[in-house]
Parts: C-alpha cells; structure tokens; sequence
C-alpha cells in the first residue's frame, strides 16, 4: 500500500462534509439525516469515501462503513517487530515498571531474573545486610527470599552480614 492511499484517507478525514457523513455511517444513522449535509453534498461525500475505501454500498442499496480499511493501513504501516532474545521475553513477562510481578519458579527462568536483580550490585563493592535489603525490596516485596536466592546462586556471597556480588553477567566495558 502507497504513501499516498494514506494521504488520501486522512485527506477524507480532514474534511468536514466527509467526516460528517463518516460519523454518520458509523453510528448507524442515514447519512442526509444525521450529517446536516443537504443530498447533493452527502452524494459527493459518499463517492469520495468510496473511491477511499472508507464507505461501501451493501446489496440493498445501504450505505456502510469500511471498517476493515482502517486494519489495511495499520498493517501497511506497521513496522515488524525488534527481535526479542529468549532472555528479553523472561523479562518481559516476568517485569512491571522494573519490579517483579512474581518470582519465577522455573530454574531456567529464575537465573535470568536474578541475574537482572544481581546488576544493581556493583563487584568488588562490599554491602551491608541492611544495603542489600533495600536495593532487593525495589524489585520486589519477599527481598528475603531474593537475597537467599541470590545467594544460593552463587551471584552473591555473605560473611559475618556483608555481602558482595559474586556471580552473574559483566557488561564488556568494549561496545
């Protein structure tokens, strides 16, 4: 579908006797009634709508919307989507807003999480049992089952209540 099919569908929406006669159709009104448009103008505007996609005559003479139109331009225009890596779509579904809706229950899945979680940590960085608590209860409320995990995981280790990051991916500081 061309630049200008698109052009010519908002050009139908931008004008007023079109748009009127549109809304008309589309709450199910006859067009001559419900526009305020005398039946010359509703005619010219129901051509136009035609030869746009946008209005169709059914069988009996009635005049419709062309819903479907709509669908073509989207589809025309829609671009495809960024591909995702399997790690990407952990995270999506298992992240609202950056907080954990849940704690995922699969191993596979939970290590790519906690790997996540692990970033806010920097290595080399030594942190109170407090420090980590609060950095852990921003992503989700059990902070305390986070931390064992993590911990469990080998991504961070703990002596007398300091802890430091151990484990999980480093950024490549080449990029």
């Amino acid at each position: 579908m061309s630049d200008d099919a698109i052009r010519q569908v908002l050009g139908l929406l931008y004008q007023e006797d079109t748009l009127k006669v549109l809304a008309a159709l589309a709450l199910g009104g006859k067009p001559e009634e419900a526009s305020g448009l005398d039946r010359e103008a509703v005619r010219r505007a129901l051509d136009r709508l035609e030869r746009g996609g946008l209005a169709v005559r059914g069988e009996g003479g009635e005049w419709g919307v062309r819903r479907e139109r709509f669908r073509e331009l989207l589809h025309a225009t829609a671009r495809p989507a960024a591909p995702v890596s399997p790690e990407e779509r952990v995270l999506q579904s298992f992240l609202v807003e950056g907080r954990l809706r849940a704690i995922p229950s699969k191993r596979d899945k939970q290590l790519v999480v906690l790997d996540y979680v692990v970033q806010v940590f920097e290595p080399g960085v030594r942190y109170s049992e407090k420090e980590v608590n609060v950095a852990l209860r921003a992503f989700h409320d059990d902070y305390a089952a986070l931390r064992r995990y993590l911990v469990d995981e080998a991504m961070l280790s703990r002596e007398n209540n300091v802890y430091w990051r151990s484990g999980g991916s480093v950024e490549s500081a080449e990029a």
